[in-house]
């Protein structure tokens, strides 16, 4: 399974001008990679405090990501600011070339950002088949919390996907959870985050990466680095491995409400 980690700058709030530079990254992978990974909001930044930037849930965005899913031959993953119906969401997304789609809404709103009082929090834990792996996308801030993440009874999935907008001021914390996500749920992981200044001040450094079920990584990038990479995950050395160490059956039971 070939992913590819898309880590650039994201314009700040110019839907146009990221759709545009998208499409043409996209295109430059097209053949090399089975999933792409963009980062958390590509369309607009993190622009928690302009609604007025949401694309309906049939709109531009998703006819974009649609449409180069199918002529790029990728599984597409990220986030947008959705208006869906009455509901402003951040929506994550999992898109296949055929068509199909899975939505993913943001579980965990960052309060302190302004996400809170604009945003609707996601109620659904889904899981995204494709090609004979399992996914788990989750995104950005859903990262700090691991009960919402957790690989239950059995293993759900394979590959554990976050897409980020993660500023440098917190990126230990960035670099850590991806880590203790990992090794807790017995997964492959992808996070993928942005680099560059965003309408706030904020600066966003990058460390994006892919890391195997054993912590060794297929895929990273230098700090500040803006560029793609691609990493080749074994599933079938992950199976074994949870053949031979099958730590789920020694977890605590709990329920999700």
């Amino acid at each position: 399974m070939r992913v590819a980690l898309l880590q650039y700058p994201v314009i700040w709030a110019d839907k146009a001008a990221n759709l545009a530079a998208y499409e043409a990254r996209l295109q430059a992978i097209s053949g090399k990679a089975d999933v792409a990974v963009l980062p958390e909001m590509f369309t607009t930044g993190f622009c928690t405090d302009h609604p007025e930037l949401a694309d309906p849930a049939d709109g531009e965005t998703v006819f974009s990501l649609k449409r180069w899913a199918a002529e790029f031959g990728l599984a597409l993953v990220g986030s947008f600011m959705c208006h869906d119906g009455e509901k402003l969401v951040n929506r994550g997304f999992f898109i296949r070339p055929d068509g199909s789609a899975d939505w993913i809404d943001k579980r965990h709103l960052y309060a302190h950002g302004g996400e809170a009082a604009f945003f609707n929090p996601g109620k659904e834990r889904v899981i995204s088949e494709y090609k004979g792996a399992r996914f788990c996308v989750q995104v950005c801030y859903d990262l700090r919390f691991p009960v919402w993440t957790r690989n239950r009874s059995g293993y759900d999935y394979d590959i554990l996907i976050y897409t980020a907008a993660w500023p440098q001021i917190r990126i230990g914390a960035w670099d850590v959870l991806l880590r203790a996500r990992a090794i807790e749920n017995q997964c492959c992981l992808v996070g993928v985050n942005c680099v560059g200044d965003d309408g706030l001040g904020l600066h966003y450094s990058g460390h994006s990466v892919a890391l195997d079920t054993r912590m060794r990584d297929l895929a990273g990038f230098a700090e500040d680095e803006a560029g793609t990479r691609i990493a080749e995950f074994d599933i079938a050395a992950l199976h074994h491995f949870r053949e031979v160490l099958p730590l789920w059956k020694d977890a605590d039971c709990f329920e999700l409400k």
